[in-house]
């Protein structure tokens, strides 16, 4: 009789009385492992938690530390995905194939847009061990042209290893009306921010139901819970009680609240009195020497940051009280710990859509203060200037997306009731720590050995340090002496307590650039540079980069940034080599790296419907409320709103939307290098052509819907998601070449000499 020999090892005789069963024993980790949470925070600085040194409340952050351990000298990389892909896997981020955010696949192995299947996550690697693993909030380790409907699903978080997944997969989100994502397919919000939604709300929702669900069913059997929070990344938006508690708490200006901090972090112990408080940045003016319309709009978005970061630290302290609530508290080690260094990207003024950095839009205070009320609300979507980022980073100087200690220097804690000395509760640990070495603590904490196989494939050596010895023995040495640092060129070493940093622009000469050296025991604000007298020690950690790019698979140097968003038309692409896309509904919403690739180029849009008098709504969308476009019909109208943050132009069909079949169609064209036009027509006839002052290159985050409008309303001529009461047969979106265009454009000047 044939038997499976891998699962079977009982013997099978004629009957039940000469045979003897077997059964396959699941794995468990044991009756007292404990439970394990990572909440990670994105984009918030050093000083940013009330326990760091900060006037923002975090009570619930700051109970945490008083009850665990607080590190000083945690580091993490200057960017979200990368530290994602480290945190995971315990490996160098380069070496998992993620140097840069998941947006990218450059060809080469250290960018991949995906965590490489030779390095297991701790999901996959904790789930074989029998734990039951969940995500809730931002994941970004998926290349996001594959995170449509469509799939493929294996870089998503149940292709990694979780059990469940909910919350949203790209690198932002909007607060009030994200895009989200259940397991493996995309779901609407249950709620509108007039309902009194918000998603930092949400994912701690879920992540308590998952772990509920899984206790109430299987209480011998730990979790992992991973929960990465989308705040405090851009678009910083809260509820209106958290906004209100902060207004005027920011007028001081970013230089004496910089000071403040930068002395409460001394008396708090987070740094050393002989710590320097950095220079201001280039770039960031004094604060009294500000015009009134610039300090008005920076104080205002700031009060937008401290707001949402308040309330995320209420989402904590829920989650918190739900674990405590379930019996679950004592026994969970958790660590909380920030991504990268607080956000250069909204510019020195702040910008009231953050997608405006990403056009090379550079908003002055006086436009922007117009808008001033509707900041941390569902109408805007804000990131503050480069004081209040430098004053979120002190005391070091520089931002995320940098190696200088601004970028990378970040907080961390650690807190387990039940596996910390009561004596070291409360302490501080000053020793330098990486973000990889967090994988390999929490597997010797767990007695888990990481596989040398997974699923069949040879897996990368864990590379972080396990910090294990330094929980409940203050004056252990640092178990990590050497780490490399690299982001878009710009590079870091950290040997022992020397640092050597060189900042890299883009297209500036590797070999001649120079770089800077710190004693970080005496400076670790990286005010002194000892580069020119300490020429030796500078070649000797130069030398030693080198080496451990080697090591780690950090090479080649890459400087590209955002012309890496441009979609690559390819074969097995969401973006066909024709350039034509055709949507027929119904249709999930596509997120926008995979939908058509529309930012800054000339394309048709066409939409066969079947239309009957009184039937109305949106044909194609994409974008929100702050910047998007809409092709809807409404009061028998063909209609197209285009909505470039805010500076709307509406235009509209020749005539009225016949009954019956019709062929619907926009023509959008870029007519400069910021600049664009467009004209609608219906069955062939055209209606009045409209300039478009700013053709956007970036539009959004949200991608495009087909039959309605997903998320907040494009225009404000209807209530989303105002769904096409006709047939939508299909709709159709052709790019054109700059050589049709130019053509097109030839033919229409000659029949206009004609006529």
């Amino acid at each position: 009789m044939t038997v499976s020999p891998e699962t079977f090892t009982g013997h099978i005789g004629r009957t039940l009385e000469e045979s003897t069963p077997s059964f396959v024993e699941p794995p468990h980790p044991g009756e007292d492992a404990p439970n394990v949470v990572v909440v990670l925070l994105d984009d918030t600085g050093f000083a940013q938690f009330g326990c760091y040194g900060s006037d923002i409340d975090t009570p619930n952050i700051d109970q945490l530390a008083a009850g665990g351990l607080q590190f000083t000298n945690f580091h993490v990389t200057p960017l979200c995905s990368p530290t994602r892909a480290s945190l995971l896997t315990g490996r160098a981020q380069h070496a998992v194939g993620m140097r840069s955010i998941s947006n990218f696949n450059t060809g080469f192995p250290h960018q991949l847009g995906h965590i490489s299947p030779q390095a297991a996550t701790m999901a996959e690697v904790l789930g074989a061990a029998g734990y039951a693993t969940f995500c809730t909030g931002k994941w970004h380790l998926a290349p996001m042209e594959q995170c449509s409907a469509a799939g493929p699903f294996d870089h998503w978080p149940l292709g990694k290893g979780f059990n469940r997944f909910y919350g949203f997969l790209e690198g932002e989100t909007d607060q009030f009306y994200p895009d989200l994502v259940s397991d493996n397919h995309p779901i609407e919000p249950p709620a509108k921010p007039e309902d009194g939604y918000h998603v930092s709300e949400d994912i701690i929702d879920q992540a308590l139901s998952m772990i509920s669900d899984s206790k109430g069913v299987r209480p011998d059997r730990p979790f992992f819970a991973y929960i990465p929070f989308g705040a405090t990344h851009a678009p910083h938006q809260a509820p209106e009680k958290y906004l209100t508690k902060y207004r005027g708490a920011f007028d001081e200006g970013w230089d004496v609240v910089r000071q403040r901090w930068f002395e409460q972090q001394i008396e708090l112990g987070i740094i050393s009195e002989q710590t320097q408080l950095a220079p201001r940045n280039p770039g960031v003016e004094p604060w009294d020497e500000l015009p009134e319309t610039q300090q008005r709009l920076a104080a205002r978005l700031q009060e937008a940051f401290a707001a949402f970061l308040d309330h995320t630290d209420d989402q904590i302290g829920r989650l918190v009280q739900g674990l405590d609530d379930l019996g679950q508290l004592n026994n969970t080690l958790l660590i909380l710990l920030s991504d990268n260094g607080a956000s250069q990207e909204g510019g020195p003024f702040g910008v009231m859509h953050e997608m405006k950095f990403f056009n090379g839009i550079l908003e002055t205070p006086e436009e922007a203060i117009k808008d001033i009320e509707s900041i941390g609300g569902p109408q805007s979507h804000t990131n503050y200037p480069w004081g209040w980022a430098q004053c979120g980073n002190s005391p070091f100087k520089w931002y995320k997306q940098n190696t200088h200690e601004g970028g990378v220097h970040v907080p961390m804690i650690v807190h387990w009731p039940q596996g910390l000395d009561q004596s070291e509760r409360g302490t501080k640990r000053h020793q330098f720590v990486n973000v990889a070495d967090i994988a390999p603590t929490i597997y010797e904490f767990l007695g888990i050995t990481p596989p040398e196989t997974f699923k069949g494939i040879e897996q990368l050596p864990v590379t972080g340090h396990s910090f294990a010895p330094l929980l409940n023995d203050a004056n252990h040495p640092a178990t990590n002496t050497l780490q490399y640092f690299e982001m878009a060129g710009s590079r870091a070493l950290v040997a022992g307590n020397w640092k050597a940093v060189c900042r890299h622009l883009p297209g500036a000469d590797y070999d001649t650039e120079l770089w800077e050296l710190y004693h970080l025991t005496v400076d670790p604000s990286e005010c002194d540079d000892q580069a020119a007298t300490q020429p030796e020690k500078l070649d000797e950690l130069i030398g030693l980069w080198w080496e451990e790019a080697e090591r780690h698979g950090v090479l080649p140097l890459d400087d590209r940034g955002l012309t890496l968003f441009g979609p690559r038309f390819r074969d097995r692409s969401p973006h066909p080599t024709s350039r034509r896309y055709v949507y027929r509904p119904p249709m999930l919403p596509i997120p926008a790296q995979a939908s058509a690739a529309i930012g800054g180029r000339s394309f048709d849009l066409t939409a066969q419907v079947d239309c009957q008098s009184g039937q109305e709504g949106v044909l194609w969308s994409t974008g929100t409320e702050n910047s998007g476009i809409s092709f809807f019909v409404l009061n028998g109208e063909l209609i197209l709103e285009y909505n470039a943050f805010g500076q709307r132009t509406v235009v509209s069909g020749p005539r009225s939307v016949p009954q019956g079949p019709s062929t619907l169609v926009a023509h959008l064209r870029r007519t400069g290098s910021s600049t664009g036009r467009v004209q609608l027509s219906l069955n062939g006839e055209f209606g009045q052509a409209a300039e478009l002052p700013l053709y956007m290159g970036v539009i959004s985050s949200v991608g495009s819907s087909i039959g309605y409008d997903h998320g907040s309303a494009i225009s404000a001529q209807y209530e989303s998601p105002f769904p096409f009461a006709g047939i939508l047969y299909q709709v159709e979106i052709e790019l054109l070449s700059r050589q049709s265009v130019e053509a097109e454009s030839a033919q229409a000047q000659a029949e206009m000499s004609r006529q």
